[in-house]
């Protein structure tokens, strides 16, 4: 008689997608993955998120086929958001995904980080939330002439990241799964305002940035503040500016003065 006890994993998209960092919880490798996402402004029009991912020779020897898996699946769910791929070697991408304004880089953030999966049946409705891997980003841009105010509201849902089910045991690891930071480079100065109990940022040396180390298996919360100059703003004073010179060149005074 065939028994009806199997995995509670065993048909999840989220297994096959998460298999070679299962493998390394496994194996009790640590910094098995180093993942860094990026949320990079130039002007409040234009930017782009950032994907750097290198996978450890550990893994790689050790699952060389399933991280190939792992690297293709992300690289494919980066292309459908329009992304550049750069294969920096074997076990090595950069994903770079460019958006046009605040709304479009949270449609498209969401898109790329929202996995949604249909438990199965037999999965307990606790433990089906805890193999859900989930992103909300927000952002409010504020114009106020020449600067724009950008607030930036970011929550990162990585307790997926914390089971490992198998014949219904859970060994809880998640530091030995990824090293994973959230990079926010911006051309002028940035600054957290998160509260004292959420993630805390470490400035960028390189960069006018901030950059935070995420925690495996919990809900990784951000919040921060950055202004950007407005082109508008900045381009209707020079005319305005242009047009009074002229003025002043032509007929020797102020506009308006006798």
């Amino acid at each position: 008689m065939r028994s009806n006890k199997q995995p509670i994993m065993k048909n999840s998209n989220v297994m096959r997608f998460l298999l070679p960092i299962i493998l390394c919880l496994a194996t009790l490798l640590t910094g098995c993955v180093d993942y860094q996402v990026g949320v990079n402004f130039a002007t409040p029009y234009s930017g782009e998120i950032t994907q750097q991912i290198k996978v450890s020779d550990q893994l790689s020897n050790l699952a060389p086929n399933e991280t190939k898996k792992w690297l293709h699946s992300l690289e494919k769910r980066s292309r459908k958001l329009g992304c550049k791929v750069e294969k920096l070697n074997t076990q090595e991408l950069m994903l770079t995904i460019p958006f046009g304004n605040g709304a479009e880089l949270a449609e498209k953030f969401n898109q790329l980080f929202q996995t949604n999966v249909v438990p199965n049946a037999t999965i307990p409705k606790e433990k089906a939330d805890l193999i859900k891997l989930n992103s909300q980003v927000s952002i409010h841009q504020s114009n106020l002439v020449f600067v724009e105010r950008n607030n930036l509201d970011l929550a990162i849902d990585l307790r997926a990241l914390k089971v490992l089910t198998q014949q219904d045991k859970i060994i809880i690891n998640p530091d030995s799964v990824a090293n994973l930071k959230f990079q926010l480079t911006t051309p002028w100065i940035a600054h957290s305002i998160s509260n004292a109990d959420q993630l805390q940022p470490t400035k960028n040396p390189l960069q006018k940035g901030l950059v935070w180390q995420l925690k495996p298996g919990e809900v990784n919360h951000i919040e921060a503040v950055f202004w950007l100059p407005s082109p508008i703003g900045i381009g209707a004073a020079v005319i305005v500016l242009l047009g009074i010179l002229g003025y002043l060149l032509k007929y020797r005074r102020f506009p308006g003065v006798a």
